[in-house]
C-alpha cells in the first residue's frame, strides 16, 4: 500500500506498538496517571468515581526509569576516549557537539538512554544551510559555520528505504517528523507539523496545512552523498530496527503498577473498621462519642461490634509486591551478567573478552555508531578519517547475584530504595553476613556520623574547627 509523506512504515508501527509503555514509564507517575485505562485496568462493574479516586492515588514505583539510568550509567560512568586516529579539528568540534553547549560524552548518554529505554534513537550529522553565500569552506570557517549533531527521537523517524552499496547497507531515503513553532496572530505562536524527506545529497521539507495535507515548502541540496544519520540501538533486531532490551522489566514494572494499586486500595479499606449491629429494632439509634453510651434495647440476641479485616489479603498482598520487585531486579541485572559469545581466535586466549556482558556488547555498538558519526563529520570538514572513540566496558559481574547486587546499591543511591531495603537485600545474596542487625546497623551509621569529605563534615567546612587529637 501506497504510504503519504507523513505515514509510519510497518516496520516503525511494528517498533511503536511498544513505545508508548516505555514512554510513560520513563516519564513517571504523572505520565502513568495521564494514561489511565491502558495501564491500570477499571475493575468490573467500578464506579468512574472510585476509579478516579484510585488513579489518582497510584504512585508508580520507578525500577523501570532507574533501571534504565543505571544500564548507561555504567559505560558513561568514566569520560569517553579519543583514538589518536581522531583529527584535532574533531576534537574541537566534540567539545560543543551540538552547538548547545553538550560534550560528546554528555550528548551521547542522552542518546543511548533513549536507545536502552525505546530500542532506537539517532542522530543526524546536520550542516547549516548557507543558501550559496558562502561559496569556499574557509568563508564557511571564518563565519563560524561548522557541523553539529542533532539528537533523533525514536519517535520522529517515520520510514526509510535501504540499498547496499559495496557490501555495505545504506539508507538511501529517510523521513523524520518534525515541529516549527511559528507566528501565529500579533502575539501567539503555534506549533506546525512538518516532514523533513532526506535522500543522499538533497533534503525536502513538507509541511501540514489547515486541511491535514502535507505539501513541500522547502528543498535543497548537499556536499554529500550519503544521508547523514546513524542509528543507535538498544537490541538491534535489523538495520534501523530495534527493542528495548529492558522491554520484560516494563512490562513488569506496569504489573507492579497496578498491583501496588490494588494493594494501596484494600489498606485504605481495612483502615476503617466497620461497626454492624444486629438483634435491633428499625427505630434504634446510634450516637457515637467519647461520653456516649448505646442502649441496645432488650432484645436477649442485640450485639453492636466493629468488624475488621483479618489482614491475610494484605500481607499476600504484600508478598506478591516484594516477589514483583525481585522479579525487576533480577531481570534488570541480567544485562550486566558475563554471558559466553561467539568468539574470534584472538578472543579465544582471553575469557574475560569472550565472556560478555550483553551491556558491553549493546555499549560496543554504541562504539560504532558514535565512530560514524564522527565519519560524516569529518566529511563535512573535509577530513579523511574521523577516529574511533571507546567507552568504559569494565563493569560486567560474574553471577547474576553479583550483578543484582550492584544494581540494588545503584537503585539506593539513587534514591529508589532506603538503606535498610539495601542491607537487607544485600544479606539476602549473601553480601553481607545474615548474623547483622540492620537495625542495629543503621543505628550505628548514624551515631559515627557522615564520612570524611560528605557534607556535614567538620572537617569539610573551613569555619569549623577540627576535634582535637586523641592523647
Amino acid at each position: 500500500m501506497a504510504l503519504r509523506v507523513q505515514d509510519q512504515s510497518d516496520q516503525v508501527k511494528g517498533m511503536a506498538c511498544e513505545w508508548p509503555l516505555t514512554e510513560a514509564l520513563m516519564a513517571g507517575t504523572r505520565a502513568m496517571r495521564d494514561a489511565g485505562v491502558k495501564f491500570l485496568p477499571k475493575w468490573p462493574n467500578e464506579e468512574a468515581k472510585s476509579y478516579d479516586a484510585r488513579l489518582a492515588t497510584a504512585t508508580l514505583y520507578p525500577a523501570f526509569k532507574r533501571t534504565v539510568g543505571v544500564m548507561v550509567g555504567k559505560p558513561f560512568s568514566k569520560a569517553m576516549t579519543f583514538g589518536d586516529d581522531v583529527p584535532e579539528k574533531i576534537r574541537v568540534l566534540c567539545e560543543n557537539v551540538d552547538q548547545e553547549g553538550r560534550n560528546l560524552h554528555t550528548f551521547g548518554a542522552d542518546v543511548s538512554r533513549e536507545a536502552m529505554a525505546d530500542g532506537i534513537s539517532g542522530v543526524l550529522v546536520d550542516y547549516p544551510t548557507t543558501n550559496g553565500m558562502l561559496r569556499t569552506r574557509a568563508q564557511e570557517q571564518a563565519a563560524g559555520v561548522r557541523p553539529y549533531f542533532v539528537h533523533i527521537r525514536h519517535n520522529q523517524v517515520l520510514g526509510w528505504r535501504s540499498e547496499t552499496v559495496d557490501g555495505k547497507t545504506q539508507l538511501s531515503q529517510l523521513r523524520l517528523a518534525e515541529a516549527a513553532e511559528v507566528p501565529d496572530g500579533d502575539f501567539g505562536m503555534k506549533v506546525v507539523k512538518r516532514v523533513r524527506v532526506l535522500t543522499p545529497g538533497a533534503w525536502e521539507i513538507f509541511e501540514e496545512n489547515e486541511k491535514g495535507d502535507y505539501t513541500s515548502v522547502a528543498s535543497g541540496t548537499t556536499t554529500l552523498k550519503v544521508i547523514p544519520f546513524v542509528p543507535f540501538y538498544g537490541e538491534r533486531k535489523a538495520f534501523m530496527v530495534g527493542g528495548s532490551p529492558l522491554i520484560d522489566l516494563a512490562y513488569l514494572n506496569v504489573k507492579h503498577w497496578q498491583s501496588q494499586s490494588d494493594q494501596d486500595t484494600i489498606l485504605h479499606v481495612a483502615r476503617v473498621p466497620i461497626l454492624a449491629v444486629k438483634g435491633v429494632g428499625d427505630t434504634f439509634a446510634l450516637t457515637v462519642g467519647a461520653s456516649a453510651a448505646v442502649n441496645l434495647g432488650s432484645g436477649e440476641n442485640a450485639d453492636m461490634k466493629y468488624v475488621e479485616h483479618t489482614g491475610a489479603a494484605i500481607e499476600a498482598g504484600k508478598v506478591s509486591l516484594d516477589d514483583l520487585e525481585q522479579q525487576m531486579i533480577q531481570t534488570g541485572a541480567e544485562l550486566l551478567v558475563a554471558k559466553p559469545g561467539q568468539r574470534s581466535a584472538t578472543e579465544a586466549s582471553n575469557d574475560a573478552e569472550g565472556n560478555k556482558s550483553d551491556l558491553q556488547r549493546i555499549s560496543e555498538g554504541w562504539e560504532d555508531s558514535f565512530d560514524q558519526c564522527l565519519q560524516l563529520m569529518a566529511m563535512w570538514v573535509g577530513e579523511t578519517e574521523g577516529g574511533h572513540v571507546s567507552l568504559f566496558k569494565d563493569y560486567s559481574a560474574a553471577t547474576l547475584s553479583d550483578a543484582s547486587a550492584q544494581l540494588v546499591l545503584a537503585m539506593q543511591q539513587g534514591g529508589a530504595i532506603t538503606k535498610k531495603t539495601l542491607l537487607q537485600e544485600q544479606q539476602r545474596r549473601g553480601v553481607l553476613s545474615p548474623d547483622i542487625d540492620v537495625d542495629e546497623e543503621l543505628e550505628a551509621v548514624e551515631a559515627e556520623g557522615p564520612s570524611l569529605g560528605v557534607m556535614g563534615d567538620p572537617l569539610a567546612d573551613p569555619t569549623k574547627k577540627a576535634p582535637p587529637a586523641a592523647e
